[in-house]
């Protein structure tokens, strides 16, 4: 008699381990990466995956949407040299869609999740088991480390983790370990993705957010810690910068209409000061001069801020960091303001197409 259908996939993803030279047994690990257009960054986020410092087993999934440069070549090398390395395809391209994807793929209890530009650090999945095992959390994750490479993404690099760019996240900017409402990337139990049915693929940004936020409604804790710390690379010029946190801003008042009650002074700060600025700059237009004290209070208060925050950088990005500063907020605002009611929606079906 053959097993059922939900018997079968409990015995895929049963909980597998290792013990080591110490007696402590180490769960099974599955670490998961959706990958488009990054052959750039690809072999080195591989190596820093496979290379880790952990004593249980692990493999890696790689989700492979439809680049327009070698990723492709050099995901299926990394492959064949690597037997840890399973590729999958994701035909959308879409970051929510290739980690359903690959966590499908994947083998074993525990989901790391990665991305192609992030390097991790070699204790990072050992310092997510142990964490996740201390504190009994659901997904636990920690800082993202931007560090840039050339003068601009230097001057990126430090606005992402200022709170005077991005706020007061801890996974931006540090802190205590602790319970939060969100973490960059992030390991989690597979229990909890089956929970809340994996990412809801109708987000393609913002999706991280979202999930966490069902995760919370369903019981579960996510949770913060220093020691897992990931080195991001930031976007390469301003034209990437402001697409990026354009639609970060549009995707995140998405989540707002979602998710009654999530939306607080952080994600607010950026819209209002885009309104502000705007009235002020309209009201100085026809005349009323005090109404560019908006706008140019705004100005002065970022170069201030940046010739605080700048502090250590080469001239080259210290310079670059006012503009970087203006860029993520004003985006961000305007993206917030301008999301369509209808994004994030399912699309209407065609006439004749079958509703599921």
């Amino acid at each position: 008699m053959n097993p059922s259908p939900h018997a079968q996939r409990a015995a895929q993803h049963a909980p597998r381990t290792r013990t080591d030279d110490g007696g402590r047994t180490w769960p099974a690990v599955s670490v998961v990466m959706p990958v488009l257009n990054e052959q750039r960054h690809l072999t080195d986020a591989v190596r820093r995956i496979l290379t880790q410092d952990y004593p249980g087993e692990l493999e890696l999934v790689l989700a492979l949407g439809p680049s327009r440069d070698r990723t492709d070549e050099i995901a299926h090398r990394l492959a064949a040299e690597d037997p840890r390395i399973v590729v999958v395809a994701n035909p959308s391209g879409r970051t929510p869609q290739g980690l359903n994807i690959a966590i499908k793929a994947s083998q074993y209890s525990i989901i790391v999740r990665v991305d192609g530009h992030s390097l991790l650090p070699p204790d990072y999945v050992r310092a997510a088991v142990e964490t996740m095992e201390e504190t009994g959390a659901d997904n636990v994750g920690g800082i993202m480390a931007a560090e840039g490479v050339t003068p601009f993404e230097q001057a990126v690099a430090r606005a992402m983790t200022s709170k005077l760019g991005v706020g007061n996240a801890r996974f931006h900017t540090g802190g205590e370990a602790g319970e939060v409402e969100t973490v960059y990337l992030g390991t989690f139990r597979r229990s909890a993705l089956d929970r809340v049915g994996g990412y809801d693929e109708t987000f393609t940004r913002a999706q991280d957010w979202e999930m966490n936020h069902r995760i919370r409604q369903t019981g579960g804790r996510i949770f913060f810690t220093p020691r897992m710390r990931v080195t991001y690379r930031p976007r390469p010029d301003l034209r990437a910068l402001a697409k990026q946190y354009f639609h970060t801003g549009r995707w995140r008042r998405v989540v707002g209409r979602e998710h009654a009650g999530t939306l607080n002074l952080r994600y607010l700060a950026p819209p209002i000061a885009v309104l502000a600025m705007t009235a002020g700059a309209v009201a100085g237009a026809f005349g009323f001069w005090p109404g560019w004290i908006l706008p140019g209070g705004y100005a002065v208060a970022m170069i201030a801020g940046a010739a605080v925050e700048g502090r250590g950088l080469p001239p080259a990005a210290w310079v670059r960091l006012p503009l970087v500063y203006a860029t993520m907020h004003v985006t961000w605002g305007v993206g917030f303001l301008t999301s369509p009611p209808r994004l994030g929606q399912p699309a209407p079906a065609k006439p004749g197409e079958p509703v599921v």
